[in-house]
C-alpha cells in the first residue's frame, strides 16, 4: 500500500521547528558555572516546551489523519455487515408476516 501525505503536507525537521543557531547560543551562554547550568536546564526546558507547542498542532492532525485512514476501511465492512444481517432479519420477517397472512386467508376461506 502506497504511504500518502496527510493534510497537512508533511511534518517538519526538528531544524525547522528550532532555530539551532539561537538554542546553540542559549546552551553555551547557559553552561558557564555553576549558575549557568541552572539557566541551562531552564533554557532546556523553555527549548522543549516551545518546540511541543509548535508541534502539537501538526502531531493531533496527523494522529486524527492516521486514526480517520485506519478506520475508515474497518468501518465500512462493519457497515456492509449490519447492513446484510438486517436484509436477512428482514426478509425473514416478512416472509413469516406473509405465511402468516396467507394461513389466514386460506382459513377465512375454508370457514365461508
Amino acid at each position: 500500500m502506497a504511504e500518502r501525505t496527510p493534510p497537512a503536507a508533511r511534518l517538519p525537521t526538528l531544524t525547522e521547528v528550532v532555530d539551532v543557531a539561537a538554542a546553540r547560543a542559549a546552551a553555551g551562554s547557559a553552561g558557564d558555572g555553576n549558575a549557568g547550568g541552572a539557566a541551562g536546564s531552564q533554557a532546556e526546558a523553555l527549548l522543549v516546551a516551545e518546540v511541543m507547542a509548535e508541534l502539537q498542532p501538526r502531531i493531533d492532525l496527523m494522529f486524527e489523519y492516521r486514526v480517520r485512514e485506519a478506520l475508515t476501511p474497518l468501518l465500512a465492512r462493519l457497515t456492509d455487515a449490519v447492513i446484510r444481517e438486517a436484509r436477512d432479519e428482514l426478509a425473514n420477517t416478512l416472509r413469516d408476516v406473509v405465511a402468516r397472512a396467507v394461513a389466514q386467508e386460506l382459513a377465512r376461506r375454508r370457514v365461508r
